[in-house]
């Protein structure tokens, strides 16, 4: 999950510099959540206003949702249930591992 640090209902309320903030963030997740699980893909999207199913009305945020071939997503419509393949302990510390790795890459980079 993406959040803005400034609580705001709408990307349309975001400063071009949240803006750039969060798509920044985003590209560091998904880099490293790549280099930490190996998706096939992404969805990433947000919920904005209580119709469309956000929880909390007025704090925008954004959500990535790491897919893979062959995946579905029929338990979450049949009992409510989500299947998770690991521990999410184990999935917190190999993500934590891969974006302080990109983030070293990053600083010992050339320009």
């Amino acid at each position: 999950m993406v959040v803005p640090n400034r609580h705001v209902p709408s990307i349309e309320d975001l400063t071009d510099a949240e803006s750039a903030e969060i798509m920044s963030a985003t590209r560091l997740m998904l880099r490293g959540l790549t280099k930490a699980i190996h998706p096939h893909g992404f969805n990433f999207g947000a919920n904005i206003g209580r119709v469309s199913g956000a929880g909390i009305d007025d704090h925008i945020h954004f959500h990535i949702v790491p897919r893979w071939n062959g995946d579905t997503n029929f338990m979450p419509v049949l009992s409510e249930t989500k299947v998770i393949s690991e521990e999410l302990c184990a999935t917190y510390h190999k993500l934590k591992l891969a974006i302080q790795e990109l983030k070293k890459e990053n600083t010992t980079a050339s320009p």
